[in-house]
Order: structure tokens, then C-alpha cells, then sequence
């Protein structure tokens, strides 16, 4: 029931929520860090009692029946289960940097995780990944099933088209990003792509990263007596700087640099404010040929990428198989 409150009286009740709510969050978050805690402990006694050939892989079964007969009311320490705090365990003992922050993800995450991914690297990638973006375990779930990871991985393969870039500006985004959710036509035009993005902006946040925040759709500039819109324009947290995204249906073209490079002038002179960095710019088209990407980049000066879109989830496996390419080729020639 809503209770009505007179308007002089409304901040400081909203304070006071606003105090319980925090209060709420942290007795959560406390709860969790406790039960992970004890899970990684449970794990470890386990695992050394079987390393030691104390117990044999069947004891665990009946270690189970034992804490449901004698606890009835704890849950989760089933057969299963108890296999799971073990495998916790061991897949992050030796492994001083990750197993520091285990307990800032649910133990939902990391079955999910656990389950989900193969080698440590991935394990390790969206551990840190989850705990940056604060995913749900619905959010980190798609993330894993479109290939998140291989995606960026296989986004280094393309550091020499953007070598003018910080590294901050490469590591945040990626060579390709899936856009499932928008859910367009085969024949989409440029308009429903963009509409498509704004009206779909958890999924875009999710996607692109929590840190965009949403400047304008269409975003005027006025230049000598000329006007001029950017597709769609954002303020990236981290980075601290604009960025513009120009929207492209067909494959990329050398042309489309000079229209952005002319929007990153023009915002870093008329919109960026003295303690922002520079502005960045992303074309998203539907394909590219790296080699046209590749020159049309050597001699750019802004801080302009192009990566592609899909509209549909991309293969696992073929990404995987991508990525065991790049890692083949990277090792012969280091070698």
C-alpha cells in the first residue's frame, strides 16, 4: 500500500529508505562472501582428504547422506554439489590472483561459469569480466553462449588496424558484437538498426559494456551553417571521453572515416568538455574486408574503429576454432 507523504517530509524519508536499502545490500553481499568462504573450505578438506588417499571418490556420497540425516535443513550439499566445492577448489588453489576475489560473484555465477567454460583463461576472463560489469547469472550466461570471450580474444588478432589507440580504448571494445536481440528483418535498413539499439539498451549495455551511458539518438551538430547527426552518441565512463557510433548496413567503406573523423573534430572543438579525453569513434557495419580496414586506418590520426555487428549468435565452435588458429599462429611466430 502506498502511503502518502507531504512533500516537505519526502527527502528525508527517502534518505532513511535509502539507508535500508544499502543496509539490505550489504547484509547480502556478507552472506554471500560467508558461504563462499565455506564452500572453497569444504572444497579444500575434500580434496586433500582424496589426494592423500585418505578417502576414495565414493565417500563423498556418503558424506552427503551423512549432513542430510544429521542437518536436514542445510541445502546445497548434496552429491553434487559437494563435487562442485571440490572442483571450486582445485580449479583455483594454484591461482593467487583469481581465488583473492571469489567471493564478490554468487555461487550461481560460478556453477555457470564452472559448467561452462573450458580452460582457466576463460574461467579467470569472466570471473574478472562478472565482477566489473556486476552480472546477473542471465547476464553472464548469454555472455558465455555468444563468445564473449573468444570474441575478444579474436579482437587482438586486429591490433595492428587501431595501433594508434590506447590501450584502454582496444581493450574495451571488441572486433564483433552480436546483436540477437534486436530481432531485425534480412533487408534491415540503417533506421531500424538504430532504432532497433535504443530501444533495446539494456541488451546494447550488455553487449557493448555497463559503462556506456546514453547521450542522444540522431545527435545534432552545427557547424559554419550546416547541421549534422551522429547515428548515436554515448560518454563511456571508464574511458572518460565520447563516443560516436555511425551505423552502417553494408560492408565498410574507406569513405565512411572521413564523415566520422569530421563528428570527432567537431565534438572534441564544440561538446567535450576541458576534463574529458578525446573523443573515439566506432563505425558498426555488417561486414568488413580487413585489409580495406587495415589502410584505411595506417594514416588515421582520431581514435576511430571499425568492428562488424551480427544478428545472429555466432557458432561457438567456430569461433573456438578461430581462436586456436590465432593461438597456432602466434606460437609459430614467436617460436
Amino acid at each position: 500500500m502506498l502511503v502518502a507523504v507531504k512533500r516537505t517530509n519526502e527527502k528525508d524519508f527517502s534518505h532513511i529508505l535509502l539507508l535500508i536499502n544499502k543496509a539490505k545490500e550489504k547484509a547480502l553481499l556478507s552472506v554471500n562472501q560467508e558461504l563462499i568462504a565455506l564452500y572453497w573450505e569444504v572444497g579444500k578438506y575434500v580434496s586433500a582428504k582424496i589426494k592423500k588417499a585418505e578417502w576414495g571418490e565414493g565417500i563423498i556420497e556418503n558424506l552427503a547422506d551423512y549432513i542430510s540425516v544429521n542437518n536436514p535443513e542445510i541445502k546445497g550439499f548434496t552429491r553434487r554439489g559437494l563435487f562442485r566445492m571440490r572442483q571450486f577448489y582445485d580449479t583455483y588453489a594454484d591461482n593467487a590472483k583469481v581465488s583473492a576475489l571469489l567471493t564478490q560473484l554468487s555461487w550461481t555465477n560460478h556453477l555457470i561459469i564452472l559448467s561452462k567454460s573450458k580452460s582457466n583463461e576463460e574461467k579467470e576472463f569472466y570471473i574478472l569480466l562478472s565482477i566489473k560489469e556486476r552480472y546477473s547469472s542471465r547476464e553472464l550466461e548469454r555472455q558465455i553462449d555468444s563468445g564473449f570471450f573468444e570474441r575478444t580474444m579474436l579482437s587482438k588478432k586486429v591490433s595492428t588496424e587501431i595501433s594508434q589507440l590506447s590501450k584502454d580504448v582496444v581493450s574495451t571494445f571488441k572486433d564483433t558484437y552480436v546483436l540477437d536481440f534486436l530481432d531485425l528483418p534480412a533487408n534491415h535498413s540503417e533506421k531500424d538498426l538504430q532504432n532497433g539499439l535504443v530501444n533495446n539498451f539494456k541488451h546494447f549495455v550488455l553487449e557493448f559494456g555497463k559503462d556506456f551511458t546514453f547521450v542522444g539518438q540522431e545527435y545534432r551538430l552545427s557547424v559554419g551553417n550546416n547541421d549534422y547527426f551522429i547515428d548515436l552518441l554515448f560518454f563511456h565512463r571508464e574511458l572518460r571521453c565520447l563516443v560516436a557510433f555511425e551505423l552502417k548496413i553494408d560492408d565498410f567503406k574507406p569513405e565512411y572515416l572521413g564523415k566520422l573523423n569530421f563528428y570527432l573534430e567537431a565534438l572534441d572543438k564544440d561538446v567535450k568538455k576541458k576534463h574529458e579525453n578525446p573523443s573515439v569513434g566506432v563505425i558498426l557495419c555488417k561486414s568488413k574486408d580487413k585489409d580495406v580496414v587495415e589502410y584505411a586506418l595506417s594514416r588515421n590520426m582520431s581514435a576511430s574503429l571499425v568492428v562488424e555487428y551480427k544478428t545472429k549468435l555466432i557458432d561457438k565452435k567456430i569461433l573456438k576454432q578461430k581462436l586456436d588458429e590465432f593461438y597456432q599462429l602466434s606460437f609459430e611466430v614467436n617460436k
